[in-house]
């Protein structure tokens, strides 16, 4: 029972991966619904980024200002990152919809901000009902590994502001490569079921390598910890 419960995050992330497959066969989505999706995915790893580093233990009060300072660089780079992203995605399947900087721009670096959220704006309007469903099933997926893992199992406890803040980049760049070049493969040639079911299914598997990849060097760091604390609690 124990080994089913540990399990829960893994098989969430797997059943929320299947729902582009079902869009695919019965909603008729095609490579544009699909990548779109992706992309929205990664607002909801970027969000849970924040909770983790808002949640995260630091040793001395004064250090969480570093925290929030890490978070608004955190939501300044990311968030530019995803924008211009979101808006290659748009442009690249002729969903642009006009400006999206138009009127008054918001000041220095917080421009790219305003522009993340037009994109996510014109994004959404885009987005049919079940593809609604299907993102506020991939927020729940991460939100499940989030109270799992990093609230219940206490990864909090060895993660750092400075490392969660770059967590979500060598995933990030991978997943867009990936997503991109599928993308322009579908794209050319019309957007065929079957090469809709290989990126799905490539996209899984990435995200469960990776999954379990993260979740595992925590453990190995947890279980080098183990002996210490003993250490400490019979001295």
């Amino acid at each position: 029972m124990k080994k089913y419960w540990s399990n829960i995050p893994l098989l969430a992330l797997i059943a929320t991966n299947i729902i582009p497959l079902w869009g695919a066969l019965f909603f008729d989505w095609d490579a544009f619904y699909i990548v779109l999706l992706y992309w929205a995915e990664n607002l909801a790893v970027g969000f849970y980024t924040i909770l983790k580093i808002t949640f995260v233990k630091v040793p001395r009060p004064a250090e969480h200002l570093g925290k929030l300072f890490v978070i608004l660089f955190f939501i300044i780079h990311y968030g530019g990152f995803m924008a211009v992203h979101g808006l290659f995605v748009l442009v690249l399947f002729k969903k642009s919809g006009g400006e999206f900087l138009s009127g008054n721009t918001w000041p220095c670096f917080l421009v790219f901000v305003q522009l993340l959220l037009n994109v996510i704006k014109q994004a959404y309007s885009l987005m049919t009902v079940p593809m609604k469903y299907a993102l506020a099933g991939l927020f729940l997926s991460h939100g499940v590994s989030f109270v799992d893992n990093f609230l219940l199992k206490r990864e909090f406890a060895l993660a750092s502001p400075d490392k969660l803040m770059g967590s979500p980049y060598p995933r990030l760049v991978v997943m867009h490569f990936a997503i991109i070049v599928g993308a322009f493969f579908t794209f050319a040639v019309g957007s065929p079921v079957a090469l809709l079911v290989i990126l799905v299914v490539l996209k899984t598997a990435l995200d469960t390598k990776l999954h379990l990849r993260e979740h595992g060097k925590i453990q190995a760091a947890k279980n080098n910890l183990l002996p210490w604390k003993g250490l400490n609690q019979s001295g």
